[in-house]
């Protein structure tokens, strides 16, 4: 019982933590705009940077990025809550992730919509999984794919995707953990279901490009 109640709490902390939709709050209130109200009305990194250029863009993936960080910090401090006959420090870690990530998706304070939650969850994995295996997810996949291909919604897609896997490596016989790290993913590729539309009409932005 006790665990299952440090494991809502975390879980509520980090979904509220995530929800902060740090994108609308800087566009709003140092560019006196409305970002949604712009490019692809995300309130992500990339539409960020598109919309209020580099400093605008640097500052919300930097306050998103940082949402992860908090949220995992919640997750691991929670850990000495734990009795260790439901939840296992992994899988209370992988509803950190989770819960952070889904609250920046769907935004309560936005009518449950927000960003696709790349940065959000990448900080978080930095607490969550350690640097090292964080920075697989973030240069070795993520930033590889960018750079290869010029279109971030396929490093973002690509990475979400093996999450999963990466996690099964890390944690397996966790299942509880592993089902985390799923829904994770699942849900932030589910976020970039139109740019996968776009990407199979051959009509996705690229990295540099002005249309």
């Amino acid at each position: 019982m006790i665990d299952a109640l440090v494991a809502l709490g975390v879980f509520v902390a980090a979904f509220l933590l995530g929800s902060i939709p740090w994108g609308l709050i800087i566009s709003k209130v140092f560019y006196h705009t409305d970002i949604r109200e712009h490019g692809s009305g995300n309130i992500g990194t990339t539409n960020a940077m598109r919309t209020m250029g580099k400093k605008g863009g640097a500052a919300v993936f930097l306050l998103d990025f940082g949402k992860g960080i908090a949220s995992g910090f919640i997750g691991m401090g929670a850990t000495s809550f734990l009795t260790g006959s439901f939840v296992s420090y992994e899988t209370l870690l992988g509803i950190a992730t989770m819960g952070c990530t889904l609250g920046h998706i769907f935004s309560p304070w936005l009518g449950f919509h927000g960003g696709k939650g790349i940065a959000v969850a990448i900080g978080a994995l930095f607490v969550c999984w350690g640097p090292a295996a964080a920075c697989i997810e973030l240069f070795g996949i993520f930033a590889v794919l960018v750079a290869l291909t010029r279109y971030v919604s396929v490093g973002s897609i690509a990475s979400a995707a093996l999450c999963p896997v990466i996690a099964c490596f890390l944690f397996w016989g966790d299942w509880g953990a592993i089902a985390c790290y799923f829904v994770t993913g699942m849900t932030v590729v589910w976020a970039h279901r139109g740019n996968i539309e776009r990407l199979r009409a051959g009509n996705e932005r690229r990295v540099g490009s002005k249309k």
